[in-house]
């Protein structure tokens, strides 16, 4: 960690948008590639006058579907939506709550499992001390920097990781860095 660090300057971990439009981003990108999810969520943002859960709601189904979304992706769309709109989701109570917690609360949404939750802890609640271990990019990065290329373990990488606690999400940032220099964002 202490000879990437350095490699990457000024660039940090920045929050953007608010919780329910970096959800929905997360749900409309999923098994696409960043091009063309960036194509249909502007599809997709132009459908509501503002994106919020309650204009989703209001959107239909057949709009939805031709701005490029899957069946299934409008049914994840509409539950994050209920889930939002219903107060279901405690936005306000995140400050106060673990990690943990969260992750619990999000993943009862459809469409949203544990990954999409830890990429939300670090992105856009800029939680520092999460290690999402069923990250491709992390386990590759530790492999590249740790063990020469060798394939690591889950075990491995959390062996790795108990010297960056309490900012596993910054060291992280920095070990997906080191296999793509352009800064992550969701």
């Amino acid at each position: 960690m202490k000879r990437l660090i350095p490699q990457f300057g000024d660039a940090c971990l920045q929050s953007r948008g608010d919780p329910f439009t970096t959800l929905a981003r997360s749900i409309v990108g999923q098994q696409i590639s960043v091009k063309a999810a960036q194509t249909v969520w502007d599809r997709f943002a132009k459908l509501p006058r503002k994106m919020t859960a309650a204009n989703v709601l209001k959107l239909k189904v057949d709009d939805m579907q031709a701005a490029g979304l899957s069946a299934r992706k409008i049914e994840y769309l509409v539950d994050l939506s209920l889930h939002f709109d219903s107060g279901a989701i405690h936005v306000e109570a995140w400050q106060a709550m673990t990690d943990d917690e969260i992750i619990a609360e999000l993943v009862g949404i459809r469409g949203i499992g544990r990954w999409t939750a830890e990429m939300f802890l670090i992105f856009h609640l800029m939680r520092p001390n999460v290690l999402p271990l069923d990250d491709i990019g992390l386990l590759n990065g530790i492999s590249r920097n740790y063990f020469s290329g060798d394939p690591v373990s889950r075990s491995d990488a959390r062996e790795v990781a108990a010297a960056w606690i309490p900012y596993c999400s910054v060291a992280t940032w920095y070990i997906w860095r080191s296999l793509d220099p352009l800064p992550v964002e969701y």
